[in-house]
């Protein structure tokens, strides 16, 4: 029985700041939404390419300050595309690290998405 990829649940305190953030800024696309009523908070899915996130207002379900750790095979190009959208809270930029290279991008409600490329050192020699 094989297990399918994890969904992460992230807490989010504006549905607004969240669409501009996740997807105006990150480029992720709405999935579904739900509300058990129009006054109610919001529970919702986003994705971009094969990374899927829940985003919910619903006190209890997830904690702010979660980190996501995103693989994908160029990291460059998804630093330049950000970078290039010129949003105003935040440029965030590729670091070197001994596996490879990690971006962190942090949300308005504290939650991180960091983006990672392991390199393979033999390959670069």
């Amino acid at each position: 029985m094989p297990l399918a990829p994890a969904i992460p649940v992230l807490r989010i305190f504006s549905v607004d700041k969240a669409r501009e953030f996740y997807m105006d800024f990150l480029g992720f696309s709405l999935d579904w939404e739900h509300r058990f009523s129009p006054d109610l908070p919001l529970y919702m899915q986003i994705h971009r390419d094969g990374l899927i996130l829940h985003l919910t207002e619903h006190h209890g379900d997830a904690c702010p300050g979660s980190t996501v750790f995103a693989r994908l095979d160029d990291l460059r190009a998804l630093e330049h595309e950000l970078q290039g959208k010129q949003y105003g809270y935040a440029r965030p930029e590729a670091e070197r690290l001994d596996w490879g290279l990690q971006m962190q991008v942090c949300d308005p409600f504290g939650n991180r998405l960091r983006f990672c490329q392991q390199i393979d050192e033999e390959a670069n020699l």
